[in-house]
């Protein structure tokens, strides 16, 4: 199975160190996973114009074709005035409309306030839904102050939730994968 964490931030590390956190966890879970990492900040993702993927530059190409290969994949954002970047909601806008069926979609956020705690069950759940995701029922708000100024997460209560969320989401994938061969 292949695990693919989307950093969808431009700037900072907080987001893509969460991202990290969790494929690494994962593969502690199960070492037979294959992960990857698309932090957003590596990449130049053009804006979506309307046009077919193919008027795009490689770096929309790659990273659209990774996220589509993945069996299951992690998705990051900071939050920003109560939503998700927009870079990935950029990101989002150039997938088909069933780029996520049959994965499980988990999500992870990063914010200042604790106020921020539901944007993901308000607005990333509902996006990758119309994408097709399983979205596990675990997710991921760490606070800017879960984080050292090395920014590494050193809240234990944040560590023990991407446990869950990592085997939450390899517990589903497998059942997935079972009844797809069925």
């Amino acid at each position: 199975m292949k695990l693919v964490g989307i950093a969808g931030s431009l700037v900072g590390e907080k987001t893509s160190q969460a991202v990290h956190d969790v494929l690494l966890e994962a593969k502690r879970v199960d070492a037979s996973l294959e992960t990857a990492l698309i932090d957003l900040r590596d990449y130049e993702v053009e804006f979506v114009n309307g046009a077919p993927l193919a008027y795009y530059n490689e770096d929309t190409w790659h990273v659209v074709d990774t996220i589509l290969s993945a069996d299951m994949l992690v998705v990051g954002s900071p939050i920003y005035q109560a939503s998700i970047s927009g870079a990935l909601k950029n990101l989002f806008d150039h997938l088909p409309v069933d780029a996520f069926k049959s994965k499980v979609t988990g999500m992870i956020t990063t914010g200042g306030s604790e106020k921020h705690f539901l944007v993901s069950e308000y607005q990333l759940k509902p996006i990758l839904s119309y994408l097709k995701g399983i979205v596990p029922t675990c997710s991921v708000f760490i606070h800017n102050d879960d984080f050292n100024d090395d920014k590494q997460i050193v809240n234990r209560n944040v560590m023990e939730r991407i446990t869950t969320l990592a085997k939450e989401m390899i517990s589903i994938q497998r059942r997935v994968q079972v009844e797809n061969k069925k």
